[in-house]
C-alpha cells in the first residue's frame, strides 16, 4: 500500500470574477521513506496541492473532485475531526515564509509547547521537554534559552529550524515541504537542505519538496513531479527529468539555470507570461509560450503518455518524434499529429 495517493484531484477557487481552476486533474503516489519534489513556476499549483492534501484552503477553495489517500485512509471529505488527528500526527507543513509562518506576539518555546500539546497526548511538562529535544536535533543553540526568545530575535534560517522542529515534533509520516529555503541565503539553504535530508534518513519519514529550484530537487528528490497552470505536463524519476526532459515547459526550465554545460553563456528564458487560470485554453496550457507547438497543441490538450516505466510526459512532441512506449495505442492521436505537424509561431 502507498503511503500517500493523490488521484485526479481538481481544486478550484471560486470568486467574484468566476472559478479559479489551481489544481486541474492531479495524480501521484508517494512511497514510505522517498522524496517527491513538486516543481513549477509560481501559480502553477504546488502550493494549493499541498494544502489541499492538507485540507487548509482558504474559505474560497473547494476539493470539486479527486481523492487523496493517506494509508488507505481517504481524506476528501472526512471532515475536520479526522484531519485533526491527520494534521501533526500524520503529515506535517513547513510553511513558506519563514519569516510570518511564527506569532509573534509569543515566545518559541510557547509556540512549540501549544503544538505538541495540540497534536499528542502529552502533558505541557513532557510537551516542553519534547520541545527542547526537538530544537537540539536540528541544530539551536542553547534550546533552554532559546524557549524563552521570541520569533524577532531569532535569524531568518534559525526560524526556519523552528519551523522544521515544530513540523517534526509529532513524529509524522509525511513532512511536506513548501519553498523550505526561499528568502534564506545560499549558505543557508545549504545548512537547512542538509539538514532535512539527514533527519529524512535518521527518522525515516517520506518528503514532499515543493520548490522552484531545480538545483534543490537535484539534491534532495528521488522522484519529480514538473506542474503547469495546475496539471502536471511531466512526472518521473529525478534521473530521467533531468537527463531525459520529454515535455517543453520542463526543457525551458533546464535551458533557464545555469550549469557547467552553458557557462559563459547568454541563458534562455522561457517567453511569455503564466496562463490566466481563469481563461483556460482548450489545447496544451504551455502552448502560447511553445516554440514547438503545433496545431494540434492548441485545440487539443495531450494525454499522459507513457516514455519508460519510469517517466510520464504530456506532450505532443512525443507522439510527433515516436519516443512514447510503444505499448501505449492512442486511438487517432498518431493521425492527427501526423496531419498538424506544422509548427506555429505562438509567440508573434
Amino acid at each position: 500500500m502507498k503511503l500517500l495517493e493523490v488521484k485526479n484531484l481538481h481544486t478550484s477557487f471560486f470568486t467574484d470574477a468566476g472559478e479559479i481552476k489551481a489544481v486541474n486533474g492531479v495524480s501521484f503516489n508517494l512511497d514510505h521513506g522517498k522524496v517527491l519534489g513538486i516543481v513549477g513556476e509560481s501559480g502553477s499549483g504546488k502550493s494549493v496541492t499541498a494544502y489541499s492534501i492538507m485540507q487548509i484552503l482558504a474559505p474560497t477553495g473547494k476539493i470539486v473532485e479527486g481523492s487523496v489517500k493517506w494509508n488507505g485512509t481517504e481524506l476528501v471529505g472526512a471532515g475536520e475531526k479526522v484531519m485533526k488527528n491527520i494534521r501533526g500526527n500524520k503529515i506535517s507543513i513547513i510553511f513558506q515564509d519563514p519569516m510570518t509562518s511564527l506569532n509573534p506576539t509569543y515566545t518559541i518555546g510557547h509556540q512549540l509547547t501549544e503544538a505538541i500539546v495540540l497534536h499528542t497526548d502529552r502533558n505541557r511538562t513532557e510537551a516542553k521537554a519534547r520541545a527542547i529535544e526537538m530544537l537540539r536535533l536540528v541544530n539551536v543553540n542553547e534550546p533552554e534559552k532559546r524557549m524563552k526568545q521570541y520569533p524577532f530575535e531569532f535569524s531568518g534560517g534559525m526560524r526556519q529550524r523552528v519551523m522544521i522542529a515544530m513540523a517534526l515534533a509529532c513524529e509524522p509520516d509525511i513532512l511536506i515541504a513548501d519553498e523550505p529555503t526561499t528568502a534564506l541565503d545560499v549558505t543557508i539553504q545549504a545548512q537547512i537542505l542538509e539538514l532535512m535530508h539527514s533527519l529524512q534518513e535518521e527518522l525515516g519519514m517520506a518528503i514532499i519538496m515543493i520548490t522552484h529550484d531545480l538545483g534543490v530537487v537535484a539534491q534532495m528528490c528521488d522522484e519529480v513531479v514538473v506542474m503547469y497552470a495546475g496539471s502536471i505536463c511531466e512526472q518521473g524519476t529525478a534521473d530521467e527529468i533531468f537527463y531525459n526532459p520529454r515535455h517543453e515547459y520542463t526543457k525551458g526550465l533546464m535551458r533557464s539555470i545555469p550549469s557547467v554545460n552553458n557557462a559563459g553563456m547568454k541563458l534562455e528564458p522561457i517567453t511569455g507570461t503564466p496562463i490566466d487560470l481563469l481563461n483556460m485554453p482548450k489545447g496544451c496550457p504551455f502552448a502560447p509560450r511553445c516554440d514547438e507547438a503545433m496545431k494540434i497543441c492548441l485545440t487539443e490538450r495531450c494525454p499522459r503518455l507513457q516514455i519508460n516505466e519510469y517517466h510520464q510526459a504530456s506532450c505532443w512532441m512525443n507522439v510527433k518524434l515516436g519516443v512514447q512506449d510503444p505499448a501505449v495505442t492512442l486511438s487517432g492521436v498518431e493521425a492527427a499529429v501526423a496531419a498538424a505537424q506544422e509548427v506555429v509561431n505562438v509567440n508573434e
